[in-house]
């Protein structure tokens, strides 16, 4: 019964950071930005690329998501 409460207990406490730029030069700036200030420990970073047409014009999205424990 313990471990089930500690487990749970981690994951009511768990974080998320989202991040969506057009320009993957701007996603990493802000990342680097946040994970030099973050106290905590980083779990895992998701990171994504979409493209999408509108009219003539290519869209791009880069987009990522930080999940960590803060201290």
């Amino acid at each position: 019964m313990w471990k089930s409460f500690f487990i749970l207990d981690l994951v009511n406490s768990m974080k998320v950071k989202l991040f969506d730029y057009e320009d993957e030069v701007d996603l990493e700036k802000d990342m680097n930005e946040f994970l030099d200030d973050l106290e905590g420990e980083v779990i895992d970073i998701k990171y994504q690329i979409n493209s999408f047409a509108q009219g003539e014009e290519q869209i791009y999205s880069f987009s990522a998501m930080i999940i960590y424990y803060p201290k």
